[in-house]
């Protein structure tokens, strides 16, 4: 246990290790939830992932004197992100870690293989989104009674110990939102909407998959006027960026779930992204679809009750005029239409104020808190 060695994932066998760490920290935890193993394994491919395009990485594995694997991480420097911000920032993401030597260890080595880049790296902030998206991003910090919804993260509680003993300080909290479909009233709200709809001039109608590239190009035009420019962990995805997102998720989407606001001449405003937390399901899968593991997924999808909104843009000139109200809307009657009893809106960063208010006068509960983190170097 004194010796341990950290070493880059270089192997298939290197790579399996690092995907299949998780399983031995977690096997007695019931709130965890196994990740698909080929979903993960895109995550850390180039071709699947942009982030990693975007300048050097590398996986590291911690391993014991007999060769088992401690901690792992992956570790790198978003280049165009630095570009468009004017710094010199490097990243963490998808840490793991048994014990709080091996986990300390492996974030500082992390700092130290940045600065041996000689790219004049002075910071580094995580855990990041792997794909600098909005899944697996921050440590849970509080809210460690229940499991987390799709694509969100999930972690012991000692893990922020391992980065503060890191030296690692609070970057930003980012908050999740529970919503009891069961008791939302949408009578109430729907004499707002319908005023707001009718003041303003706008619709909200669901995605069209038959004009997915049209769609597509309406919620790129969102996010280039919505995003704003003191977001200083993102920058807008281009085009291609978004259809490879869209082509990761068309197997869990549901188009009733993806609303998307226009102005009555056809201009679009406002859009919002969730998905059914599949996460009721995938315990039963064991992190994998085949050979029968699609089979289990189609025999239990009908135990999905809930779901997740990720992202909410509204471009500036029709915020506060009740769009992102009416999206929120439109979502609550296309999830109770398909039974759903629960939603989540995560995540959202707290000092997202507009953002915040929304959500709660939606009728959400602030649940849980995740932590990123950031030190100098």
């Amino acid at each position: 246990m004194d010796n341990i060695s950290i070493k880059p994932v270089l192997t298939r066998s290197d790579m399996r290790e690092f995907l299949l760490l998780p399983r031995s920290i977690y096997k007695n935890d019931p709130n965890w939830v196994p990740p698909l193993l080929h979903e993960l394994k895109k995550k850390l491919d180039p071709r699947f992932n942009s982030l990693l395009s975007r300048g050097p990485y590398r996986l590291f594995l911690s391993r014991d004197s007999v060769g088992r694997p401690l901690s792992r991480l992956l570790v790198g420097v978003d280049e165009l992100l630095n570009q468009a911000k004017g710094r010199n920032e490097g990243y963490i993401a998808l840490f793991e870690a048994g014990n709080e030597k091996a986990g300390v260890l492996l974030l500082n080595h992390a700092c130290e293989w940045l600065l041996s880049l000689n790219k004049g790296i002075n910071q580094i902030k995580g855990p990041i989104s792997p794909t600098k998206g909005d899944d697996l991003r921050g440590l849970l910090i509080w809210g460690f009674n229940s499991p987390p919804v799709m694509m969100n993260s999930y972690n012991p509680p000692e893990y922020a110990t391992y980065f503060e003993k890191a030296g690692f300080i609070k970057d930003l909290d980012l908050y999740a939102y529970y919503y009891d479909l069961k008791t939302i009233d949408a009578k109430k709200t729907e004499r707002v909407v319908s005023y707001a709809q009718r003041k303003y001039g706008f619709q909200v109608k669901t995605l069209n998959l038959s004009q997915l590239d049209t769609e597509l190009k309406d919620i790129k035009y969102i996010i280039d006027r919505a995003m704003p420019e003191d977001w200083e962990d993102l920058v807008p995805p281009n085009l291609e960026e978004l259809k490879v997102i869209a082509d990761q998720l068309k197997d869990f989407a549901i188009p009733e779930l993806i609303p998307i606001a226009r102005s009555l001449k056809g201009k679009p405003i406002g859009f919002a992204i969730s998905l059914p937390d599949y996460n009721k399901v995938l315990p039963k899968l064991n992190g994998r679809l085949f050979p029968i593991g699609w089979a289990k997924f189609l025999l239990n999808r009908h135990r999905v009750s809930g779901a997740r909104v990720f992202v909410l843009f509204v471009i500036p000139e029709f915020r506060k005029k009740g769009v992102s109200g009416t999206i929120f809307y439109q979502l609550l009657l296309k999830a109770k239409a398909l039974g759903f009893t629960y939603g989540e809106g995560s995540t959202i960063g707290e000092l997202n104020t507009p953002m915040r208010r929304d959500a709660e006068g939606a009728g959400g509960l602030h649940y849980k808190t995740y932590r990123v983190y950031k030190k100098s170097i």
